[in-house]
């Protein structure tokens, strides 16, 4: 990559106009002899003005400031000793380096600005000494000003371009591994497979000691997971709503879901009892998420090689989340409810004649037949105790416990067909 046409255009006028007053290369004796004192002033007085050099904790980042400051005057020395202008990649390197430390693009910026007025000076003194005698002052402080700041300007041009495209490379390198790891933690791995030990190792998932939780979140409306900026947003929100804590994460999206892996210390040590559960810890934090999402917690895993199966657990346990429970762990599905979810295909086949035909009836009813039926299991097949729960008169539910009768043959006040209504409506609306 090139300096852009139109600005080593402008930056070659500006050295035009220079040799036009005589400048090129008669400056350059001065600028050499004034180079030290210069270099020195460079070096001090960006950490002195710019709070970002001294505050950073890299011991790399004053000495290569330094060495960047030296590489733009030779440069400059360079370009008005009669040089033509070249592709700035020393510029580029810096800004590359910058952006691989983590170093602020705006204190890169405002250490070329503060350089600008050093460097300026610099070059100003240098031509006004060496200038023909019947130069005009005024015209040489003019196009000695126009080629410092075009010099400035080409520089921080390129050194932002430059940056921005690093920062994107270093931020799809680090996509593509994050998605590499999630899809190894879900697959499931051999630890025997040395790059994928090697892999796991590096991002601290082999440490000892460890729990590790799995979230499966979806929007309300599943349809929106189509939406690459929404998913993305519900993908931000599981990690903003555990916050640090301890707790480390990795998120992707994955057949149409947001998956996220959660880790965190088990105990300190084999000495010490076990932290509370990682899932119990992650319940209130995640009810933060929104009421516009549903979210499936696994139980805790010990291991990596355990992940798979909190998978399973944890898009079970979505499938039970709705608008009144957002959040459902898996711990907390209801054996019978769980039994009912895991034996869905086969129960439906064996489903007794009459249940379509009792869903259809409760269906015209708005749902007050089952209603009725779980009221008086909560009961305890107390029919005064069922009518206070629904809010109706004791012989509603006896009219509707006769209906009920009517369609199915079964006597709802007996629990062995109370017990067999109740499965045969949970069946049926399961899969209804």
């Amino acid at each position: 990559m090139v300096i852009s046409a139109s600005r080593e255009s402008r930056l070659a006028t500006t050295l035009t106009s220079l040799g036009q007053l005589g400048l090129i290369p008669q400056v350059l004796p001065l600028l050499e002899a004034a180079a030290d004192s210069v270099d020195e002033e460079l070096r001090s007085s960006v950490p002195d003005e710019i709070p970002a050099f001294s505050a950073s904790g890299n011991p790399d980042i004053l000495p290569e400031q330094a060495r960047h400051a030296t590489d733009n005057m030779t440069e400059i020395r360079r370009l008005l000793g009669g040089g033509r202008v070249g592709d700035f990649e020393f510029v580029r390197e810096h800004a590359r380096r910058r952006a691989s430390q983590k170093f602020p693009l705006e204190a890169t910026l405002h250490a070329y600005r503060c350089s600008h007025k050093i460097l300026s000076r610099w070059i100003q003194d240098a031509a006004l000494a060496a200038a023909p005698t019947d130069a005009q002052v005024r015209r040489v402080v003019a196009a000695v000003a126009d080629f410092a700041f075009e010099y400035t300007d080409s520089i921080s041009t390129i050194a932002t371009s430059e940056y921005v495209t690093q920062t994107r490379r270093l931020a799809e390198a680090e996509g593509d591994r994050r998605s590499e790891l999630l899809n190894v933690l879900l697959s499931g791995f051999d630890e025997a497979d040395g790059r994928v030990a090697r892999l796991l190792r590096q991002s601290g998932y082999l440490k000892q000691r460890q729990a590790y939780c799995v979230v499966v979140a979806q929007p309300v409306d599943p349809s929106e997971m189509r939406n690459p900026a929404r998913a993305q947003r519900l993908a931000d929100s599981l990690i903003e709503s555990v916050g640090e804590n301890g707790v480390r994460s990795i998120v992707g999206v994955r057949d149409n879901a947001v998956v996220a892996v959660f880790s965190a210390t088990r105990r300190q040590s084999g000495w010490t009892a076990p932290q509370s559960t990682l899932a119990g810890r992650l319940q209130p934090q995640l009810l933060k998420v929104g009421i516009a999402a549903l979210i499936g917690v696994s139980s805790d895993v010990p291991s990596t090689s355990h992940i798979p199966n909190a998978l399973e657990q944890a898009t079970l346990a979505l499938e039970f989340a709705d608008v009144a429970n957002r959040v459902v762990q898996y711990t907390d599905i209801p054996m019978q409810r769980m039994m009912l979810r895991l034996a869905r295909d086969e129960m439906q086949a064996a489903l007794p004649t009459w249940a379509d035909t009792l869903y259809t009836a409760d269906k015209k009813m708005r749902g007050a037949l089952e209603a009725t039926l779980q009221a008086y299991a909560s009961a305890n097949m107390n029919v005064l105790q069922a009518a206070k729960l629904l809010e109706v008169h004791p012989n509603t539910i006896y009219s509707r416990v006769n209906k009920v009768q009517d369609i199915t043959g079964k006597n709802a006040l007996t629990f062995h067909d109370l017990s067999e209504l109740l499965l045969a409506m949970e069946c049926r609306v399961g899969t209804g």
